[in-house]
Order: C-alpha cells, then structure tokens, then sequence
C-alpha cells in the first residue's frame, strides 16, 4: 500500500485539490502522472531538489521560447493513448486504426524530437524520448511522414501484384458496362449516368413500363418517389466479377498478414515506446506546472532538512481567485514555524482559517513537487499532514460538529508520527467556553510534548505558557482609523458595513509577547456595527476583570 502524507480531507480543504484540478496537461501520460502523483518524504530532499529544478529549467525555456512552447503544446493536445494498442501488439494483429494512430504517435515524437533539439543545451535529459524513427519508416516505407496510415504495395509484393490485377479487372469491367451503355443509347435513346444506372420517378407511370421492356436493365433500387435502374448482369460482366471478388479476398488476406507483421515490429520496440510515453507524459506534466506557476506567480521553494516552514508573502490561491473574481485584493502572510505549538488568535472576520489552509496548501505543494504561491519558501518535509477545520458534521452517525470534531482529532492523534504537521482551527468551538478553553490548552500542552510542527488557530487565550508557545495574531483593526471607519458606515446599508470593515483589516500576522496587550478586534466590530454602547462596556469590563 503506498504511504500517505495527507487524506483527501486535508488536501481539499487546505485548497491542493483546487491547484491540483486548475493544472492541466495536454495528454493523456500527463494527465494520468499528474492524477497518480505521489509526494516526497523526509529522506528524499535531493530527489525533490531535482524534480524542482526540472520546473524551473522547464519554466525558463517556456519564457524564452514562446514559439516553442506554442508547437510543443500542438503537438501534445493532439497526442492520444496508444498504450492498449502497444500492448496488444505482442499476441494479437493490430487493426487499420491502430496503426493509424501508432504512426500518428510516431510522427509526434518526431516532431517533438526536433522541437527539444533547439534546446538540447539545456533541457533535462529526463525529458528527451528515444529517436523511434526506424519504426516510422517501417510503417511508413516511402517516407512521405502524412498523417494517414495505407498498407502500401512496398509492405508486400505479392500485395502489389494481386492490386495491379484488380486495377486490371477494374479497367475491363467498365469497359464492358461502358459497352452496353452505348448500345442502350443508341437502341432506345437512354442515357445511363456515369454510375450506369437511370431514375425515374413513380409518377411516369409510362416511363416506368418503357424502362421496363429494356432487356439490358433491371430494378437495383426504388423508394417511395423514384425507381432505379440499372444494368443487368452478362457472362462477361459476371466472370469478372467474380474474378474480382476472388481478388478482393486474396488482398484482405495480404493486408491481414502485413498487418500482423507490422504488430509484431511495433512490439518488438514496446519497450522504447511505452517509455517515451512515460517520457512525454513527465514533459508535458512539468510544462502544464510550469505554466500554472508562471501564470499565478508562485515560486520553487527551498527545500531544507530541518522540521521547518518560513514563508514570506504566501497565498492561498482559491481564497485569492474568489476575491480577484469581486474585484479585491488578497493580503499575503508571513509565517515562521518550527516544532512546537503556534497559535492564531483573533476575531472571526481576521482571517485565521485561511492562514491556515494557506500554509497546508504550501505545505502540499512543495512535497508533491510543485511551485508555491509566496516570495519566498523554506520547507522542512513532513511524515504525516492532517488538518481539522471545525465546521464539519457526520450526517450519516448523526453527530454533531463537536462529535465530527473530535473523531477527526482522535484519528489525527492515531496516525502522527515524528515529523507530522497538525492543523487545527478552532477546535471546540462547538460547545460551551469553559469546556472548550480547557479542551483547546490540554490539546496544546499535549502536543507541546510531541514531536510535532502544529498551527492552531482559536478564539482561547493560551498564553499562559508563552515560553513554549508561540503565539500569533491577525493584525486586524489594531492600527485601523475607527473615527473614519465609523464616518463610512453611517450612511452604509448593512452588506455595505460589513465590507468596509472588512477593507480595513489588517490580515498580517504579527508574534504577541509575553506582556503585550491584546487587541480586541471581536468588540470593536460589534460596536462599530451597533451594538448598544453598555453591552460593549460591560464586555470590556468583564475582559478586564478576567
């Protein structure tokens, strides 16, 4: 069974399944290598180092050479599977289709050959597939390199003889009908169409019966409007026929030798084409990488030995794409984490949850090796990877949020191991404070004891062991004018308020020391939006005392 980094929960709600499904190669190799995609663990930091390299190498050749890049992508778009085929090649007789389609692979490999060689200083040799011309001559033997398959007489000669005699019989039967067409002509004044047959519609009734008496022609055809005719069969016409359709037998038994022949010179070289295929199908993934990344300005992050992750200017790019749709701008974040315990605090509306998923998605990116949305990124590999985002419930067991919670908590706990990266927001937020106060601090106390890296975002303040954890805080409101926030929302509608608090906030991270006072963000936001003035200040009266 292969080793698994993350569950599919994780990867979709960190948003790598959003990336993943917004790359897209061209052919069905890439497709099937991208979909197959195993990560990179502890241990292999050189051999992701290399694949990362790859992309950018990729990704410079792309940027350099436009036009390349545009034939290249032609060609792959247009390329189809012939694996089963390949395959079926080694017992069975491929059909005219197959060998189409083999010779079609063959001329794009030709082509992609000389694409790469304007950049054979330079492009990884990973990505160069075999010269596989030897088989395209084989299965194109005049060398004419068209898009079209024809078992032409240079495959046999006995092909060409039987062909010649059949072109032969061909000739002499139109003689005979051309014959007989004259003489209709000139003894009834009927002139046959050059297919030698002659319609008459039904309501001629006496055209019928005139047509009707010429020995020479008979009934081939009618439907509701029309009857045609055509000429009879002579002693003449009728040995030639059959004569032809002996022909036509031997032929189609020429053609399925040749074709058998040909099935066994393309497994003969099955080896050399179901490598190329996996060859193309890592180009083309790289490229389709390349590009995403180019085109969402994400960066090849350096990968180090240590348990670590430093990202400077990270996004989470599906939250990022849904403001770009309402025309808003996403505030990038800044985060060091190393083993240990860091939490987010801070008001609903501050953006810990998306902090959150940001770093996993970078986190996944990079081991699954791909580029990742920030200026800058140290990772550290992670054994194991598992977020849980407070807001699920288990439907089918009839559990709650809280129930749903703490299963996922219970098999995050079951399947970490050193090195694991553990992601939590807001857990307990599902039942009542006390409860999930001290839920929250016995969790960061245990897992201050693992040997763990965890982010944990939550309401709860756990500070009292600030020796030992590190904590964060979305920014917020702490340097916003509320003078001027208060001036705009006066006059705003209640969509319009909520927006324009939302433009004011400050979605940075900033580290709390010991000692340094907490913004309360929660409080501001309920007075700016109307909440009596003496529920606010008995609020803060409450905080102070506690």
């Amino acid at each position: 069974m292969a080793r698994r980094l993350a569950n599919i929960k994780t990867r979709e709600q960190t948003g790598f399944d959003y990336v993943v499904n917004n790359i897209n190669p061209w052919t069905p190799f890439g497709k099937k290598q991208l979909k197959e995609r195993t990560p990179f663990f502890p241990g292999q930091e050189a051999e992701l180092r290399e694949a990362l390299d790859k992309i950018e190498i990729i990704q410079e050749i792309i940027r350099d050479n436009p036009k390349l890049n545009d034939k290249l992508i032609e060609i792959l778009h247009c390329m189809k599977d012939n694996s089963f085929s390949i395959e079926r090649s080694q017992e069975s007789t491929l059909s005219m289709v197959e060998l189409f389609e083999i010779k079609a692979f063959l001329l794009q490999c030709e082509q992609i050959l000389g694409e790469l060689d304007k950049v054979k200083d330079v492009i990884p040799a990973d990505f160069v597939i075999s010269d596989t011309s030897d088989l395209l001559n084989i299965l194109d033997p005049r060398k004419d390199r068209v898009n079209t398959f024809y078992i032409y007489e240079e495959f046999s000669d006995v092909l060409g003889s039987l062909r010649k005699e059949k072109r032969d019989l061909e000739i002499q039967l139109r003689k005979e009908h051309k014959s007989v067409k004259n003489l209709i002509h000139e003894k009834y004044g009927i002139t046959l169409t050059p297919k030698f047959d002659y319609v008459v519609s039904k309501a001629e009734s006496d055209e019928i019966d005139k047509i009707s008496k010429i020995e020479e022609l008979e009934v081939t055809d009618q439907d509701y409007m029309s009857i045609t005719f055509g000429l009879k069969e002579t002693a003449e016409t009728y040995e030639i026929s059959g004569r032809m359709i002996e022909i036509d037998n031997r032929i189609e038994e020429e053609e399925a030798v040749v074709r058998e022949k040909l099935s066994r010179d393309i497994w003969n070289w099955h080896e050399t084409l179901e490598k190329n295929c996996e060859i193309i199908g890592a180009l083309d993934l790289a490229m389709a990488k390349a590009s995403y990344a180019m085109a969402h300005n994400c960066i090849k992050p350096v990968i180090v030995e240590e348990h670590i992750i430093n990202i400077t200017e990270g996004r989470q790019l599906q939250a990022e794409d849904v403001l770009k749709s309402k025309g808003k701008k996403y505030t990038p974040i800044d985060i060091q984490l190393t083993e240990g315990v860091t939490c987010i605090t801070g008001a609903n509306m501050g953006g810990k949850t998306v902090s959150l998923k940001m770093v996993g998605m970078v986190q996944l990116l990079a081991q699954y090796g791909f580029f990742v949305p920030c200026a800058k990124a140290e990772i550290g590999l992670a054994n194991h990877m598992q977020i849980l985002i407070g807001d699920s419930q288990s439907l089918e067991r009839g559990l709650s949020s809280f129930g749903s919670e703490m299963e996922e908590l219970k098999e995050i706990m079951d399947n970490c191991t050193e090195r694991s990266f553990v992601l939590v927001d807001e857990i307990a937020s599902g039942t009542n404070p006390r409860e999930g106060l001290a839920l929250t601090k016995s969790l960061v106390h245990y897992l201050l004891e693992k040997p763990y890296m965890c982010l944990i975002t939550t309401h709860y303040d756990v500070m009292e062991d600030e020796k030992r954890i590190k904590n964060m805080q979305v920014s917020g409101l702490r340097n916003a004018d509320f003078a001027l926030i208060k001036r705009e929302l006066a006059y705003a509608n209640r969509k319009e308020r909520i927006e324009i608090i939302g433009r004011y906030m400050d979605y940075r991270l900033i580290e709390i020391k010991e000692g340094a006072a907490i913004p309360h963000d929660a409080l501001h936001i309920a007075e700016m939006l109307g909440i009596d003035k003496e529920i606010i200040g008995m609020a803060n009266e409450i905080m102070n005392k506690e």
